[in-house]
């Protein structure tokens, strides 16, 4: 039973994961797979068609949630009853678009897996990952004895990632020591272990508008008085940064130096110099989010290698360019500062997860991760030039084309969506199971400015254009 032949060459088509789902459901439809039969397996199904089994789990899932699939623990998926008729997630009777908002963004989004169009999302769809590596290092973490990884683990986390880190910065130019390196549950955590550490209820601090939507509840949390500086093409305002640093008692500011999020752009070497300038004059901290790193061809500014670790803290990690679910990253700063980050690490959660350390440890050392980063930054690269044609053809005025990295910042250029905002027009979106980010979940006072953060590769999708198109002429 052949019903499903992939298109590899996406540069007109679909995702992968959008292929295999549209396949099965018109299978459904036409009733070549019947209600109660039995699809291939995961593992099958991927051998057959030459696939990644991470390509088809992420398709099997969305049909699951859908209702198109059932699934039960030691039992093979098999089509749900009531699926003669096919029906999308915009017309369904049994799903219902979820309300979004900050908190839908921040937490419920990563369990919704019936969104079919993810173009809001922030990580790399699940067949662009190192499927080869991701599974070497599982292998390599099995011989692991158990009493090795038993315990609780270093507080400091698994040494030889931290001794990786040292070797991969010392490329860069930055001189470090194994002290210097904190390995933390994701570079959120990290952020979050830096605002604790650093800052007390009441201080002033400084994001970038727009600036990581994670941040800013962060930051909410911890009591801070949260204060916006505009993000230009060419990095941070610097007037506006001189200006509250100036009227306000500044402690830090934290920053994304290259592939910002949400707006893609990255510093200028002069406004990098700028900005250190400025936090050197007024002695505040300046904290760089430094997460997509990865995702760029080439090289570009870094705060940390100009300025050093007695004024600037680094945060990054491995979710964009290994995958989100292995939650390790990383904090580099001084030793002295080190130590009490680490103090705070503990008190909130303890030690980070070792197997996870471990097992990102191993991708990395095993020598194909940089191939994989070089196919991932053209593939981007790729998508990046395609997205920014569709915005030209349907009328989106676009911030800045950075040509790499996740992100792209676009909003439509005259008509009614440009005048009632972003966060209306996503509200619509999902009713066709599109998720689109409006600019406002990315601003500290919530401002909708009409802007959309569009992740390039799940922006693609044709019907994704289809519903830009049926607003744009119903404006």
């Amino acid at each position: 039973m052949n019903f499903f032949e992939p298109v590899r060459d996406r540069s007109h088509g679909p995702s992968l994961v959008d292929q295999v789902v549209a396949a099965l459901q018109t299978a459904i439809q036409t009733q070549l797979l019947r209600p109660g039969m039995a699809v291939p397996s995961v593992r099958q199904f991927a051998h057959d068609h030459g696939l990644s089994t991470f390509t088809v789990a992420a398709a099997y899932n969305r049909l699951v949630a859908q209702g198109w699939l059932g699934a039960r623990p030691g039992s093979a998926y098999r089509v749900m009853p009531g699926r003669r008729v096919a029906r999308i997630a915009s017309t369904s009777s049994d799903w219902h678009p979820p309300k979004i908002g900050a908190s839908w963004l921040l937490a419920d989004v990563f369990a919704d897996h019936s969104i079919p169009i993810k173009s809001g999302c922030g990580w790399l769809p699940s067949e662009w990952l190192n499927e080869a590596g991701l599974q070497q290092s599982l292998r390599q973490l099995a011989r692991v004895p158990a009493v090795q990884i038993a315990g609780y683990g270093h507080p400091y986390g698994y040494a030889p990632l931290r001794e990786h880190m040292v070797h991969v910065l010392g490329e860069r130019g930055i001189n470090l020591e194994l002290g210097q390196v904190l390995l933390t549950q994701g570079a959120s955590q990290g952020l979050d272990i830096v605002t604790r550490t650093l800052f007390r209820a009441g201080d002033a601090v400084a994001v970038e508008v727009p600036c990581y939507a994670n941040l800013l509840p962060a930051l909410r949390l911890a009591g801070l008085k949260v204060l916006g500086v505009p993000r230009t093409q060419e990095g941070i305002c610097i007037q506006s940064l001189e200006e509250l640093a100036r009227n306000h008692d500044l402690k830090g500011i934290f920053i994304n130096t290259v592939l910002h999020n949400p707006t893609g752009a990255s510093l200028t070497m002069a406004n990098a110099f700028r900005v250190l300038q400025v936090a050197e004059q007024h002695d505040f901290w300046v904290i760089e989010d430094d997460v997509s790193r990865d995702l760029l061809p080439g090289v570009g500014p870094m705060l940390l290698a100009l300025a050093g670790t007695q004024r600037v803290v680094h945060v990054s990690g491995f979710s964009k360019s290994i995958t989100p679910s292995v939650r390790v990253g990383y904090i580099v700063s001084s030793i002295e500062l080190l130590g009490e980050f680490a103090k705070t690490k503990m008190a909130i959660g303890l030690t980070s997860t070792e197997m996870m350390e471990r097992t990102v440890y191993q991708v990395l050392r095993l020598g194909r991760h940089q191939a994989h980063l070089s196919k991932v930054q053209d593939r981007l690269r790729q998508a990046h030039d395609e997205l920014c044609g569709l915005m030209e053809r349907h009328g989106f005025e676009v911030f800045t084309q950075p040509r790499a990295g996740l992100f792209l910042w676009a909003r439509p250029a005259a008509g009614k969506w440009r005048e009632q905002g972003a966060a209306k027009l996503a509200e619509l979106a999902l009713k066709d199971g599109i998720w689109l980010a409006p600019g406002s979940y990315f601003d500290p006072d919530q401002i909708d400015s009409g802007w959309i953060r569009f992740n390039v590769a799940y922006s693609l999708s044709p019907l994704l254009w289809q519903f830009m198109r049926r607003v744009g002429a119903a404006s």
